[in-house]
């Protein structure tokens, strides 16, 4: 049965049983503690959590997996793999252990024609947790698996948590007996080996406390609802039924197997050195595949750093079969072919997985010829010198000018004898970012030293502007740098920057972000630009990639901006503007700019203020620009001299970044400006401003975000909906709603109010039958008991001292009660002054109660009041305090 057949057959036979069917998530996990989805309940953990409401009561998955903590071991073994395929059926409160139980045995064991996998019933062992008598029985007598393939393990193995405080519970495994070939008998607990774990069913029953490792953690109860997360490994079971040895020989990786070995031919089976590289091939291509599907990109950090070192390890095992050139894209084809089956959207985004594959490719296959010399020579020198250890410097320069991670360092230095230094390197690498976190200007200057930039400023002059009246126009390459360095050509794949001897992109400035688009060569060639920067003044940098054909310097070319981008920034910028000067006309020269980002639809403008901007003066100000929108003013700007700006009152922070000639950017008779940016042509073509709101972003400095335009306008739906929404539930008009809101939740907080005051009086109603119930214990009058669940601590407090002032007579009283808020047992316990004098005090029996609610607690010698975590232990607590007070009087 393939791989893509298990995946069917599972979600159709929960379907029809009332599962929802979950697609499975993206590997890149929606959880910031964690990089990648390492398990198949990841998606569903918010709902065990009680974040957010399952989708259904009962839902089922194949979820995609990541793990990467033992990758070394991939490869060296058949039981380690990056990928894997985790089936789960999931159960919010509704069915449980017979309901979870009886599924699984039904798939498993019901016949193929039937839609089950049809394994063999007498093959399948049992494992429950320790004391878990009821999954034993149900397995026993309700499935009829024999008491003597029915084994009991611990903690360690048969009890699940997340590792957090949280829900937990026990868990029953079932396990396939893959015969005496594979070890001794005797059943899982015996021999893993040869009984095979394939699916584990979670009985999320308990709420478990803080703890270390898998045994050491209290339980503190019971979770109000029961929930099954079961999880069967897809590529185990396809094991079983493909009849196969292990993992890499089953349908989906074994394909990549053999492609590998008709690249290399080295055939799978014939030496264990090679079977290991074929093993990291397989598995490492597929992740990779899997891993560029969901969005991740090959990089420095986090999940780019774990798909570079994947794919590295791919390639480098590729050169060690004896593959000579590139192989990726055939490895990839195969995985794409192989999976898509199961997820079609491999298939439909295949040439972009090509893309991403090869490039990392072709990257790594420069730096590994170059590198791997540089190695060798630094293995030769350190064992010539009768070292053992490879000196950190040499494995920086690897990872800095070769592009190795330290990983493949210490992989290809342990296979030649030696060890690596690896604080000398981190150390390197922390001076490395410090050194890149000083220089302000890394942005600007990209990868390259400045003097590559002022060189072709110096051969070809300054790039000439022409974007404040072209979006394109006819250009020439006069510089090209790829991955920083001068290059005479760049081709397909490569990143380039690019200098143009005059162009229509703005590069980035004055709060401005840059433009995008393409520039065409008139050999075909296309350069996609993300950025431009002027790293040194007047050459302006296009930064991007070459999409097709190869770029040249001296090339003729046809530059194009992204228009729509272009014209929304333009609106933003234009929109900076008025807001600038409406913030004056209303705060006073005070308010002047501090900074400033335009971006396509949006801004924010931080400005001077020693203190926040009172709302009604932001609406004032939102007013006024409205209604110069609406005013329909022109827009123009002029070059002139610095003087003459000054004496028209422009507005700007004159310095010695402006020239003797400067430009002034003017709104009518509304606002006039320093500025070399893009802007609209009339006031009209902003359509609307609206402001978010103000906040401050340092002493003296506050910020204003906003929306320009269509962006403007949706905020403005969306509020509009929400204001018809609250109309209808209120019953009243727009300008009603903040009066009626107001009068609701004032009812609210008296009908609160008078709650409070009823269930205060009702707990002291307890006051009289506890007195009652009073105990002598050696001359002192005991009170005890429990009040019903919900009771505050205030309230209990109140009942205690109640109940030991209706206490009369000189006897010596202790009033010890206790109650359950919030899950949580809590106790408060006073005695009176001739207790006291016995030398019963309050303090020492709150601790003592407390410590057995496994908590703590204290307070004065008359009044003291504690808590716990867990409150089936009130009985316990309650004995306890007898005993303390029977030993001290």
């Amino acid at each position: 049965m393939e791989s893509a057949e298990i995946r069917r057959r599972w979600l159709s036979f929960f379907e029809e049983r009332g599962h929802t069917v979950v697609p499975s998530a993206s590997l890149i996990a929606d959880d910031p503690t964690l990089l990648l989805v390492p398990a198949g309940m990841v998606p569903f953990k918010p709902y065990f959590l009680g974040e957010v409401k399952p989708p259904a009561p009962r839902v089922t998955s194949v979820q995609k997996c990541v793990r990467t903590p033992d990758i070394e071991e991939v490869g060296k073994t058949t039981r380690h793999g990056t990928f894997f395929q985790m089936c789960g059926n999931f159960s919010f409160g509704d069915y449980f252990k017979e309901g979870a139980i009886t599924l699984a045995w039904e798939l498993l064991t019901g016949s193929v024609a039937d839609g089950g996998y049809g394994l063999d019933p007498e093959r399948l062992w049992i494992t429950v947790y320790l004391d878990d008598d009821e999954a034993e029985q149900i397995w026993r007598d309700k499935i009829g698996v024999p008491a003597e393939r029915i084994q009991r393990l611990g903690k360690k193995d048969n009890f699940w948590s997340m590792g957090v405080p949280g829900p937990c519970g026990p868990c029953s495994e079932i396990n396939y007996d893959r015969g005496p070939e594979f070890g001794a008998e005797g059943g899982p607990a015996v021999n893993d080996e040869r009984y095979v774990e394939i699916w584990n069913l979670v009985f999320m029953q308990y709420e478990r406390g803080a703890g270390d490792g898998k045994e050491d953690f209290p339980i503190l109860g019971d979770l109000p609802s029961k929930n099954i997360d079961t999880g069967l490994g897809l590529e185990r079971l396809a094991m079983i039924l493909q009849g196969v040895q292990n993992m890499y020989e089953t349908d989906t990786l074994k394909v990549v197997i053999d492609k590998a070995t008709e690249l290399t031919g080295v055939a799978y089976g014939r030496a264990h050195g090679s079977d290991v590289s074929l093993r990291v091939v397989a598995d490492h291509v597929r992740t990779s595949v899997m891993l560029i599907g969901d969005g991740v990109t090959p990089g420095n950090e986090g999940r780019g750093y774990v798909l570079r070192r994947i794919m590295r390890r791919a390639i480098r095992n590729m050169r060690l079969l004896g593959a000579t050139g590139p192989v990726v894209k055939d490895l990839v084809d195969v995985v794409v072919d192989t999976m898509g089956q199961q997820y079609p959207e491999l298939a439909t985004d295949r040439k972009r997985i090509e893309s991403v594959a090869l490039a990392e490719e072709a990257a790594f296959l420069k730096a590994l010829k170059g590198g791997t010399n540089i190695l060798d020579t630094a293995v030769t020198e350190t064992k010539a010198a009768g070292g053992r250890v490879l000196p950190g410097e040499k494995a920086f320069l690897l990872h800095d000018t070769w592009g190795f991670p330290i990983d493949l360092t210490l992989e290809m230095a342990a296979e030649q004898g030696l060890s690596v230094d690896e604080d000398g390197f981190r150390r390197l690498m922390k001076e490395q970012r410090e050194r890149a976190k000083a220089d302000a200007k890394a942005k600007k200057t990209g990868h390259a030293d400045l003097s590559a930039y002022r060189a072709v400023a110096d051969d070809s002059g300054t790039t000439e502007f022409t974007g404040y009246t072209a979006t394109e126009g006819e250009s020439t390459v006069v510089g090209l740098l790829v991955d920083g360095v001068p290059s005479p050509a760049a081709s397909e794949g490569d990143e380039v920057e690019v200098v143009l001897d005059r162009t229509p992109f703005y590069a980035e400035g004055g709060g401005q972000l840059a433009d995008q688009g393409r520039i065409r060569l008139d050999s075909g060639a296309v350069i996609q630009v993300r950025d431009v920067q002027q790293p040194v003044p007047g050459v302006s940098v296009h930064k991007g990639s070459v999409q097709v054909g190869e770029v040249t310097v001296g090339a003729s070319a046809y530059a194009v901006i992204d228009t729509t981008r272009r014209r929304a920034i333009a609106r933003a910028h234009s929109a900076t503007h008025l807001t600038h000067q409406a913030l004056r006309d209303a705060l006073g020269p005070t308010a002047a700019q501090a900074g400033s980002e335009n971006s396509p639809g949006r801004f924010r403008f931080d400005f001077g203020s020693p203190s926040a901007v009172p709302g009604t003066v932001l609406t004032d100000v939102e007013q006024k620009i409205n209604e110069v929108l609406a005013r329909e003013l022109d827009v123009h700007a002029e070059v002139m001299p610095i003087d003459e700006a000054k004496k028209q009152g422009a507005i700007a922070e004159f310095g010695e970044k402006y020239g003797e000639q400067v430009r002034v950017v003017t709104i009518g008779d509304f606002s006039k400006e320093l500025c070399g940016g893009t802007h609209v042509h009339n006031t009209a073509q902003l359509g609307l401003v609206k402001l978010l709101g103000e906040s401050s972003i340092g002493s003296g400095v506050r910020r204003i975000e906003a929306l320009v335009g269509v962006d403007a306008y949706n905020f403005l739906a969306r509020e509009h909906t929400v204001v018809a929404q609250l109309q209808e539930l209120v019953k009243g008009r727009p300008e009603e709603l903040p009066e009626k809101i107001a009068g609701m939740l004032g009812k609210l907080k008296d009908a609160e109010k008078e709650i409070e005051k009823f269930r205060a009086e009702k707990v002291l109603q307890a006051a009289a039958g506890l007195v009652e119930s009073a105990r002598d214990v050696r001359g002192v009058a005991l009170v005890t008991g429990q009040v019903p669940d919900g009771a505050s601590a205030d309230d209990l407090r109140k009942l205690v001292l109640d109940v030991r002032g209706r206490i009369r007579g000189g006897r010596p009283a202790v009033v010890a009660l206790f109650t359950t808020a919030n899950g949580r047992p809590l106790t408060v316990i006073a005695t009176n002054e001739a207790a006291r004098e016995r030398g019963l005090k309050a303090g020492d029996l709150v601790r003592t109660a407390a410590k057995t609610l496994g908590g703590g607690g204290g307070g004065k010698p008359d009044v003291a009041q504690g808590g716990g975590q867990n409150p089936e232990a009130i009985g316990e607590a309650v004995a306890a305090v007898e005993r303390l007070v029977t030993e001290t009087a």
